[in-house]
């Protein structure tokens, strides 16, 4: 079971542009620090990776799916945030 799960998150994350989404959330996380974390994150993301909205949305369904981030939706804008529990079980398969 936990190699299945471990599966999702590795398929998730080799896709280069997904990959790049999680380095944003995490350095945003880092910089915009809020109770509820990255406010406005499709627009935010697409502006800086130069790719659609409609895009960025289907990376962000692929990386919520696989259970390494959360995004909820406040009014207008979207809320994400890294789950960190998702990363150290990686980690810790890895041995780091």
């Amino acid at each position: 079971m936990k190699h299945a799960s471990l599966v999702k998150k590795f398929k998730a994350l080799a896709c280069e542009q997904r990959l790049r989404l999680i380095e944003l959330l995490l350095e945003w996380e880092d910089v915009d620090t809020c109770c509820d974390g990255v406010r406005k994150a499709f627009t935010k993301a697409s502006d800086e990776m130069n790719i659609s909205r409609s895009t960025i949305s289907h990376h962000f369904k692929e990386l919520e799916n696989a259970g390494l981030i959360h995004c909820v939706r406040n009014g207008q804008a979207v809320e994400c945030k890294v789950d960190r529990d998702a990363l150290e079980e990686i980690r810790s398969y890895l041995g780091e």
